[in-house]
Parts: C-alpha cells; structure tokens; sequence
C-alpha cells in the first residue's frame, strides 16, 4: 500500500521510518522548521523569489553572527533580545563514574523572547 506524505509517494516501512526520522528522534516531538522551508515561508510572505529570500536570509545569519562575536546585543522588538554572556568555569561530575570534571568557561548567546512573542504562543 502506497501513501503520499508531502509529494513522497512511500510504502509502509518508508511510512515508518520517515515517522521514526521525524518524530522519535526529536525532543518532545517538536517539529523542526529547516533552511530550506524558512527560505521558502519567507519568499511567499514578502512576495520574492526563493534566491531573493535566500540571499536576504544568509545575510541576516551574517549579520547576527557578526553581531554575537563582538559581544553585542540585537533586539527584535516583536521576536524578542539576543545577548551574549559569559558562563563561568565549573566542576561538574559523570554521573556513569563519578569522576570529577573541570568545563572551562565560555561565551554563550542567550535568548529573551518578547512579549509580543510569547502572547501569540497561547
């Protein structure tokens, strides 16, 4: 028996493991948007084309990349605040041995969503 799940026509097995590759292995089930189907909401919304919204895309990356290693913050008034911060040094412990481990400190992009976003969640 054939099924057709997003234009793939697939047989059971397939049906099974496109389910296992898109569901089990995924945390909470959550659904994961890719590059390629970002790239692709953001054509139709602003009415170009894929390589304008790709090209508009990469240099966002860029530019937010750009931004994180300098240490500075970007604010998206309706998405929300990207900062980075320093995590300090710490011990930590395997929980399978037990043996004591030293992490060495780090910077880490942090994430404040705005209120705006999360209202629209509910």
């Amino acid at each position: 028996m054939k099924k057709k799940i997003k234009n793939l026509h697939l047989n059971n097995n397939e049906i099974y493991l496109y389910a296992i590759r898109r569901y089990w292995f995924n945390p909470k089930n959550v659904l994961t948007m890719t590059k390629k189907e970002l790239v692709g909401s953001i054509a139709k919304k602003a009415g170009v084309s894929l390589k304008d919204a790709n090209v508009a895309l990469n240099a966002f990356v860029g530019a937010f990349g750009d931004a994180m290693k300098k240490g500075q913050r970007l604010q998206l008034p309706s998405m929300g605040t990207f900062k980075v911060e320093k995590r300090s040094a710490r011990v930590v412990r395997n929980p399978r041995t037990g043996a004591k481990l030293n992490v060495p400190a780090k910077k880490v992009v942090k994430f404040k969503a705005a209120p705006a976003l999360t209202k629209g969640l509910k």
